[in-house]
């Protein structure tokens, strides 16, 4: 049980090879954070639904994907905002427009099995 931390490894096991894999399958504490925070982004319907047409329609403006999703403007932005915080999303200014695309391949590809059809 050599990937056992040692404030653990005094504890019986049962398959202690499988406590190994497990062990490198978690990886380090701030990845599965990192991983958790990403899920509870896409946990939220209304921010799902913004990422799923951003990443299948590209790039949106506010309005359009206010109207997409069912959404008020206000709503979206304030959706976008956290999205955008988080490194997910971002926007590109066109004149007075900005419209905002997927920007995170990891979150991409977990879309992918999210969209209809998918399942």
């Amino acid at each position: 049980m050599h990937l056992v931390p040692a404030e653990r490894a005094d504890r019986r096991s049962i398959d202690g090879h499988r406590v190994c894999d497990a062990v490198a399958a978690i990886g380090e504490p701030g990845h599965v954070r990192t991983w958790a925070d990403r899920f509870s982004l896409l946990a939220e319907p209304h921010r799902l639904a913004l990422l799923l047409a951003l990443h299948r329609a590209g790039p949106l403006a506010v309005s359009d994907l206010a109207i997409a999703t069912g959404m008020n403007d206000p709503a979206v932005s304030q959706a976008l905002r956290l999205l955008r915080t988080a490194g997910i999303v971002a926007g590109e200014k066109d004149g007075r427009v900005v419209r905002y695309r997927l920007t995170d391949s990891r979150t991409g590809a977990l879309l992918d099995h999210c969209a209809p059809g998918a399942d």
